[in-house]
């Protein structure tokens, strides 16, 4: 297999029944495993991994001071409500 454009190899060790699950899906869809498996990666970057990376990007910003108060804005919304602008 010759290595793809801005691709790289990586090595896992994946147990038997998932195996056997990508390659059910690869042959039903007459696709590689690997094209099985790097869609899989993408779905979970995109949902489960994007969420990590959000929560951890939310700790960056709070541990460097980038936050508001959640009194401070409901002292404003409260403001606001009452007809005085923030």
């Amino acid at each position: 297999m010759t290595k793809s454009q801005g691709s790289e190899s990586v090595t896992l060790r994946v147990p038997s029944d998932v195996v056997a699950s990508i390659e059910a899906i690869a042959e039903a869809t007459d696709r590689s495993r690997s094209y099985i498996i790097v869609r899989a990666l993408k779905t979970y970057l995109l949902n489960e991994g994007a969420d990590i990376l959000t929560a951890a990007r939310g700790r960056d910003q709070i541990a460097a001071g980038e936050y508001e108060d959640i009194d401070d804005i409901i002292a404003d919304v409260d403001k606001i409500v009452a007809g005085h602008a923030a």
